[in-house]
């Protein structure tokens, strides 16, 4: 006699996209949470039953043993992460999750340059939280690796093609690359370098391959590339390198807009007009692109969006729901402003 199919255990993420909320607001909801609303309590409810939801005690059994807690790792200095404003939007975007299923956040970095794995080994060794976000790794950091091994579950911020069955969510960042260039080559511009990321980051690889395909379809090749490490003063130095070697050159796209700030100080130091003799195009739009003289035109990126996700991801995998696709890219945007002569 054959046998009958197994049918497939209700998950919370089914009566998440039935009710049309979260899976946080359904897992609150039915463990009857103060912060979910009566009426919606019972519309969720009445989805779960509708669907023949049963809860599995041996998955109750295992959050009661939880912490409550989800990490953020960075393996950077605390000084570069609470110094740089794409993280304090990262930041913003996982905490609001984090708040709303009354939950702990803790922030992992390392304490100098030296100690290159202390923000996976304090996660490692102490067990502290549920799982972990982690933020601005190298694309080669072997401690991403480790943790992802460690069995505690992981989500990460960005691309990382070498670990394809990672679950991660990034942004269209040679998308955005290839928009700014194709920017400044739309305002005539032929000479263009580019100032970029460290070059063992995605973020600044996948931005500079932007870069270079949108010259190639346009016929021409980069007048310069210097590499940065997303501070102002480095974009200063590359700036200025830049010059040196290419005095003629008309328009340079920024990895972010920490450098080209320190790009605009260094062109301006020299005497030259932004965007009369250079355009400039960055890249991020976390408030320095509002700021200058002339306002930085740049590639927005929804950074806060990206931490929200990225939280909601983890509290996916934390109740063992895997989110399909395992990666997630955000589209980004060109914003112009004065520097590219718009």
């Amino acid at each position: 006699m054959a046998q009958a199919p197994i049918s497939r255990r209700v998950t919370l993420r089914d009566i998440a996209e039935r009710a049309g909320v979260s899976v946080s607001a359904v897992s609150m909801a039915l463990s009857d949470h103060a912060r979910i609303g009566e009426q919606t309590k019972r519309e969720i409810r009445a989805v779960a039953q509708e669907l023949g939801y049963v809860t599995n005690s041996a998955a109750r059994a295992l959050r009661a043993q939880r912490t409550g807690t989800l990490a953020l790792v960075v393996p950077n200095t605390g000084q570069h992460v609470f110094n740089h404003p794409y993280f304090m939007h990262l930041l913003d975007g996982v905490n609001e999750v984090v708040n709303e299923v009354d939950g702990t956040l803790l922030i992992s970095t390392n304490p100098d340059e030296r100690h290159g794995v202390a923000a996976y080994e304090r996660i490692l060794r102490s067990r502290a939280a549920d799982g972990a976000i982690i933020a601005s790794a190298a694309a080669d950091d072997p401690g991403v690796l480790r943790l992802l091994d460690s069995g505690v579950p992981v989500v990460l911020v960005g691309h990382y093609p070498r670990i394809p069955d990672a679950v991660a969510i990034g942004v269209a960042d040679v998308d955005g690359g290839r928009a700014a260039t194709d920017h400044l080559v739309g305002h005539g511009a032929t000479r263009i370098a580019t100032i970029t990321g460290p070059h063992n980051h995605q973020t600044s690889i996948d931005r500079l391959e932007g870069f270079t395909r949108s010259l190639h379809a346009a016929g021409l090749e980069p007048v310069g590339i210097a590499e940065g490490d997303f501070g102002e003063e480095s974009g200063r130095a590359a700036t200025a390198a830049l010059l040196d070697e290419h005095s003629d050159m008309q328009a340079i796209f920024v990895a972010n807009d920490e450098m080209a700030y320190g790009a605009l100080l260094e062109l301006r130091a020299r005497g030259l007009d932004v965007p009369g003799d250079v355009r400039l195009v960055g890249y991020d739009d976390f408030g320095v692109s509002r700021l200058t003289t002339p306002a930085l035109s740049t590639v927005t990126v929804p950074a806060v969006d990206v931490g929200r996700r990225a939280a909601r991801r983890l509290l996916d995998l934390i109740d063992r729901n895997v989110p399909e696709p395992r990666t997630e890219t955000l589209p980004v945007s060109l914003t112009t402003r004065a520097s590219c002569g718009c």
